[in-house]
């Protein structure tokens, strides 16, 4: 591969095409289904779907065929099948869905309004993951304008990544002998620990979700006449999560949540947080001036990638502060975010947190937790070598460093499918997610310069998938 005319090409196709396409795609607000329920009847995740599938008609990749696939009730499935000159499958992933809009954006940006500043595309969807399936197919073409060789390329883009992916096992199950069984899997929605080179995730951690509801009155009472009989929902809510987490360090104190960590995370751990220093923690966006962890950047690391947390993500029971009377609540709900270390089981953990909280009641009140998501993780088999020296060439090429490999904190359902269903499969997990480019939150953006560079690499891998046995 010329990697002079493969990277004129990319920056090109970025440029001319890419970025116009998806500065269209964030105006949409096709948010995912856990966030839009009626996302049928408003007709949001369609037009995303649509855009997308006509974009990749246009692109002169030679017998490729593009169709939208459905199922009643699911969230349509893109479907690409590109011919290689061999037997063997990549399969390339991405969503097309959205996170809501949360609150926070800069006076000059919004959530569905492109803005180009300072070498980044803002909005929402841009970076999580409206470029998966434009940087898949760019790829493609540049091997192709070069008459460089291939393996058959499936690329699988789906709607409902956002809520946990419960619609695209019934898709797998359809297409699973259009799809075949991949040898390499490239996804494209992952972090990045910085914009200066490629980088590999090799973790991901599980997610557990549910509601913690704690019951004392049928009705609110006036605070002055009840306090000091009855017991306070919130004192009780406190109660319960020290079971679970220590309130001064965080921890979380269920012993059958934590998993030893393999020798070689701990490795990869290390070398990213000397690559990364201060980083670990300045990309984001704190409160206070100057925050100094106390723990190392290693430990800060392994904290987000190989530790289980808990998160309070939602409340219901308690009024706006303005509302808020002299009234004793009469019951309080929480919404709990677990994130959970790859190996774990994450059915297996929702009922240790159910037990733990619902064992021992405290008295004069009533107690109900239900877990209403579990996702498991996943941690990568060991990379091939080819792979490995695969992945260090692209990043040298396109970037002038060396490859870096990570565990990442957050959540991809559709590995720990894949992994289950395609063990011997190669993985390079990567994405365009790094410091403060926010998903999920205010300002999210698209680092153009690393989309470009991260195209090429791609590029670079699925050439040397096809060489690596001749």
């Amino acid at each position: 591969m010329n990697n002079k005319q493969t990277a004129d090409f990319v920056n090109a196709m970025w440029d001319d095409s890419i970025i116009p396409e998806i500065s269209e795609y964030i105006k949409v607000p096709n948010k995912s289904p856990h966030f839009d329920p009626d996302w049928e009847k408003h007709g949001h995740m369609e037009t995303a779907v649509q855009m997308f599938e006509a974009w990749c008609r246009t692109q002169p990749i030679k017998d490729m065929t593009v169709e939208i696939v459905r199922i009643e009730g699911r969230t349509p499935l893109l479907f690409i099948d590109v011919p290689g000159q061999s037997d063997e499958v990549v399969l390339l992933y991405g969503h097309y869905d959205k996170q809501p809009e949360f609150s926070g954006w800069d006076e000059d940006l919004d959530p569905w309004k492109p803005v180009i500043k300072d070498g980044k595309l803002y909005g929402r969807g841009g970076a999580d993951d409206g470029y998966a399936v434009f940087g898949s197919l760019t790829a493609i073409r540049a091997l192709q304008e070069q008459n460089i060789p291939h393996a058959h390329c499936v690329v699988l883009v789906e709607g409902c990544e956002e809520s946990g992916s419960f619609d695209l096992p019934y898709y797998i199950d359809l297409l699973e002998d259009r799809i075949g069984s991949p040898d390499l899997v490239v996804c494209l929605d992952a972090e990045c620990g910085n914009y200066d080179q490629l980088w590999c995730t090799t973790s991901l951690r599980g997610n557990l979700t549910g509601t913690l509801r704690i019951d004392v009155l049928t009705e609110g009472v006036h605070s002055g006449t009840a306090s000091g009989v009855v017991p306070s929902s919130f004192r009780t809510v406190r109660q319960l999560l020290s079971r679970i987490e220590d309130e001064n360090t965080g921890q979380v104190l269920l012993d059958d949540l934590h998993a030893d960590i393999p020798e070689e995370r701990l490795e990869q751990a290390a070398k990213a947080a000397d690559t990364l220093q201060e980083l670990v923690y300045e990309k984001f966006p704190w409160a206070v001036e100057s925050p100094k962890p106390a723990e190392s950047y290693t430990e800060l690391l392994l904290n987000n990638t190989w530790r289980p947390t808990l998160a309070v993500t939602g409340q219901q029971g308690m009024p706006e502060l303005v509302n808020a009377g002299n009234v004793l609540l009469p019951y309080t709900v929480l919404k709990l975010s677990f994130r959970l270390p790859p190996t774990v089981n994450a059915e297996d953990a929702a009922a240790v947190v159910k037990k733990a909280l619902e064992t021992g009641t405290p008295p004069l009140v009533e107690v109900e937790f239900d877990a209403d998501s579990s996702m498991a993780g996943w941690n990568a088999p060991a990379i091939a070598p080819w792979l490995e020296a695969s992945m260090q060439k692209a990043s040298q090429a396109f970037f002038g460093k060396p490859s870096m490999y990570m565990g990442t904190g957050g959540t991809i359902p559709f590995m720990g499918m894949l992994g289950e269903r395609c063990p011997e499969a190669q993985f390079l997990i990567t994405g365009l997610l790094g410091p403060k480019s926010n998903a999920h939150g205010p300002n999210e953006f698209l680092h153009i310069g690393t989309g470009k560079r991260l195209t090429c690499c791609v590029a670079q891998v699925l050439e040397d998938h096809f060489n690596r046995a001749s």
